[in-house]
């Protein structure tokens, strides 16, 4: 919890719907009113009969500040943690992943997985979150990074959105938000599908649909790489795959890996193997 609206009414509604609740307030360091933040986020737990605890974390100042922060944020939380993102939240992830060239997995709302982040207000929006914290007294806190032009979250939400849904006449989030819930279902047939391949087979892979290969290739490296890492990119699935295909011996990857075929199997050499990385 940060204290702001979003966050307020999921413990609100969580209290209200008999869970055993806890509020975690993580302080990145980033800022002077973490303690104050902090306070203001126990008395909103003790309200509604929560526990609460918070947590210290250390991000340095620095390049992808959002990435590193969120990163340190989730590594101090329980696996399986609620966090009170919203339609609004899923659109601007939406046009963010798009901007940064992603694929149908980066623009579909993240699926509840056992141990991952629950997201259980994403049906509802930043007003509908703000009128929960009015009906019960609650002041939601401000978080000057929400408006600060440095990020880009800020100014998509700030700037892009809203030209947009002046461009379209109409309120874009909704249009987002549900763009995104059938790209997910699309997406997780796909996964379904590309589950059949195995892709240390050079020849299956080589031979297997294109779009089934990349993901394949795409959730090899990931399962045999660095979790906190960025997905693999388009250029590096494409290199595997050109492997595959006899095109090249050998390719480089992330982590300082390569993939190399030897006997007709693909292998991934170097680097800190995850599980499976031998193979």
């Amino acid at each position: 919890m940060s204290g702001g609206a979003d966050s307020l009414a999921l413990l609100v509604l969580a209290a209200a719907a008999g869970l055993e609740v806890t509020a975690v307030h993580v302080d990145h360091g980033l800022r002077p009113g973490g303690p104050a933040e902090a306070e203001a986020v126990a008395q909103a737990a003790r309200l509604v009969g929560a526990g609460f605890r918070s947590v210290r974390v250390h991000v340095a100042p620095g390049g992808d500040l959002e990435a590193r922060a969120r990163a340190a944020r989730y590594a101090a939380l329980p696996a399986g943690v609620m966090t009170g993102h919203t339609a609004d939240d899923l659109a601007e992830t939406v046009v963010i992943n798009l901007l940064r060239g992603a694929g149908l997995g980066g623009l579909a709302p993240m699926r509840a997985e056992p141990g991952r982040p629950q997201r259980p207000l994403l049906g509802l929006r930043r007003a509908d979150t703000e009128a929960v914290c009015s009906r019960c007294g609650l002041v939601p806190l401000a978080d000057p990074m929400n408006a600060d032009p440095r990020f880009v979250r800020a100014r998509v939400r700030t700037e892009v959105l809203p030209l947009l849904a002046d461009v379209a006449g109409r309120d874009v989030v909704a249009v987002l938000a549900r763009q995104a819930a059938l790209i997910g279902d699309d997406a997780a047939l796909l996964d379904e599908l590309a589950a059949g391949i195995d892709p240390t087979d050079a020849r299956m892979l080589a031979t297997a649909p294109a779009p089934l290969a990349r993901r394949a290739v795409r959730r090899w490296l990931r399962a045999t790489g660095d979790d906190e890492a960025h997905p693999p990119s388009a250029a590096e699935v494409a290199r595997v795959l050109g492997v595959a295909a006899g095109r090249a011996v050998a390719c480089q990857v992330s982590g300082g890996r390569r993939v190399a075929r030897r006997a007709g199997r693909l292998r991934i050499e170097g680097g800190e193997l995850g599980p499976g990385g031998g193979r």
